[in-house]
């Protein structure tokens, strides 16, 4: 059975789409939800969204933040910021990646910037799910590996 996920940016309507599950990156960790699931509300961390679609195929999509609320039939994800694999442009994601790594590389000595490690993270997951529009079947993502 399928049930409907709705994403949604301060900017558009990502999308509205019924499939099989949709896997998230929950602050506490990865979720997956399926029809029926108990109601929830949760913040969302940076990370990947995967809808699973029926006979396998995957749809892949870079969050940054947001709240999600699961009801047994619906989820609707209120994000920050989320784009497309489709969407991403690999090159660019490459590049805004490498300019992040240098700026944590070349930080003060023992100075922590959470700004830079937050860049990092984004451009990395960005470039992580651009790649994945080359191959988007398989089976359910719970990794979370958008990390640095």
């Amino acid at each position: 059975m399928a049930i409907l996920v709705d994403i949604v940016t301060p900017e558009r309507r990502l999308l509205s789409e019924e499939v099989e599950m949709v896997t998230l990156p929950g602050s506490s960790g990865q979720m997956g939800i399926l029809r029926g699931h108990e109601p929830l509300l949760s913040t969302l961390d940076i990370g990947e969204i995967v809808l699973h679609r029926k006979g396998g195929e995957q749809k892949h999509i870079a969050v940054h933040g947001g709240v999600v609320e699961v009801r047994p039939n619906k989820v609707t994800i209120l994000a920050n910021m989320a784009e497309t694999a489709e969407e991403i442009d690999e090159q660019r994601a490459e590049a805004a990646r490498q300019r992040a790594q240098e700026s944590v590389e070349h930080r003060e000595a023992g100075k922590f910037d959470p700004a830079a490690s937050a860049a990092l993270r984004r451009s990395s997951l960005r470039l992580k799910v651009a790649r994945k529009r080359r191959s988007n079947r398989g089976g359910p993502h719970f990794e979370n590996d958008a990390q640095p």
